[in-house]
C-alpha cells in the first residue's frame, strides 16, 4: 500500500468553528485519514496532518485548500507566526511505498489546482522550479503584507496561478519534502530578544545547525516567549543536540526551559536519538520497540 502523508498549515488558530469545517471537508474524502490537527492562538495558525493513498491525500487537500480559502480572509490577519496566505504552505510527505516524484507529481496537480482558483502557488523542497525558492523561508520573506510588491517582480512570478496580489487570500507554497520535526521550546521570560538571539545561535542562516531553522516569537496569552523550529533532517541534526544547546544558551540569559512541543506527528525513527541521549541507551535498537516490529512483519 502506498502512503503519502499532507501536512497543511493554514491561517486561522482562533476560530476553531472555521478550523472544523476546513477539518470536515478532509474526513469527507474517502481513504484520506487525519492523524492530528492543532491550533494556535498565538501564531492564529492550525496545523493539519492527514495521509492516505496518493490519489485521496490529492483530494484531501483539494477540498481543504477550497474551503479554507472561501474562508479565511488574509486582510484581518494578524499573529505571530510568519504567513503569506490563508492557505500557507502545503508540503506532500512520503511515507511508505511513494517515491519523491510521484510526491512531487501530487504537489504540482495540486498546485494547478489551486492556482485555478486565481492563488499564487509557489513550488518548494524536492518540488522548486528555481534553485533559490528551494526554502520556504525564502519564498516567504516579506510575507502577506509585502506580497504584492514581491508579485511585481519578474523573478517571483508564481510557478502556478496569476501574478497579481490576491488580497484575500494572498499565496501557497507546495511542494514535497523529507518529514521535517516542528518542535518549539518556550522559556520563563516575557523578553522576546532572549528567544530571537537563542533562535540565532541554533539555525543554519547564522551559523548554526545545518538543518534548524528557528525564530523567535512572543506568546502573550501565556506570558512566555518561544524558539518555534523547524528540524529539516533529524537524522543528521538530532533532536536533543538541539535542545541541549537551547537549554545551555537560556542559562547564559539566567532563563528556564518551561517545556517543549511537538507539533504534528513525527517519525518514529525521530525518537531514536531522544532515548539513546536522554536514556542512555547507547546500543538502542529500533526493532525493541514491539510495535514497530509488527509494523515490520506486515510488510
Amino acid at each position: 500500500m502506498k502512503i503519502l502523508m499532507c501536512v497543511p498549515n493554514i491561517s486561522e488558530g482562533r476560530d476553531l468553528e472555521l478550523v472544523r469545517q476546513v477539518i470536515d471537508e478532509i474526513r469527507s474524502v474517502k481513504g484520506a485519514v487525519i492523524i492530528d490537527h492543532s491550533s494556535d492562538s498565538d501564531h492564529n495558525r492550525s496545523v493539519l496532518t492527514y495521509l492516505g493513498e496518493p490519489e485521496a491525500v490529492l483530494s484531501a487537500s483539494k477540498a481543504m485548500a477550497a474551503t479554507a480559502i472561501d474562508l479565511i480572509d488574509m486582510s484581518a490577519h494578524h499573529g505571530s507566526h510568519p504567513r503569506m496566505g490563508g492557505v500557507d504552505v502545503v508540503p506532500f510527505i512520503p511515507v511508505r511505498g511513494v517515491t519523491t516524484e510521484e510526491a512531487v507529481n501530487i504537489s504540482n496537480q495540486f498546485g494547478k489546482y489551486l492556482g485555478g482558483l486565481d492563488v499564487p502557488v509557489f513550488y518548494y523542497e524536492d518540488a522548486a522550479t528555481r534553485i533559490e525558492r528551494t526554502l520556504l523561508t525564502s519564498i516567504r520573506k516579506g510575507q502577506y503584507e509585502g506580497l504584492e510588491e514581491k508579485l511585481k517582480d519578474p523573478e517571483w512570478t508564481p510557478d502556478e496561478g496569476p501574478a497579481k496580489f490576491n488580497h484575500k487570500s494572498g499565496a501557497t507554497v507546495t511542494g514535497a519534502r523529507f518529514p521535517l520535526i516542528a518542535l518549539n521550546v518556550n522559556l520563563r521570560t516575557t523578553d522576546i530578544s532572549v528567544a530571537q538571539n537563542i533562535a540565532k545561535a541554533v539555525r543554519h542562516i547564522n551559523g548554526g545547525f545545518r538543518y534548524v531553522r528557528a525564530i523567535g516569537l512572543s506568546l502573550e496569552d501565556q506570558g512566555m516567549v518561544q524558539v518555534s523550529m523547524n528540524l529539516t533532517n533529524y537524522r543528521k541534526t538530532p533532536i536533543p543536540r538541539v535542545l541541549e544547546t537551547i537549554q545551555s544558551e537560556a542559562h547564559r540569559y539566567g532563563v528556564n526551559i518551561a517545556g517543549s512541543e511537538l507539533v504534528g506527528p513525527v517519525p518514529l525513527e525521530a525518537l531514536k536519538e531522544p532515548l539513546k541521549h536522554y536514556l542512555q541507551l547507547h546500543e538502542f535498537s529500533m526493532s525493541q520497540i514491539i510495535e514497530n516490529s509488527i509494523l515490520d512483519t506486515l510488510e
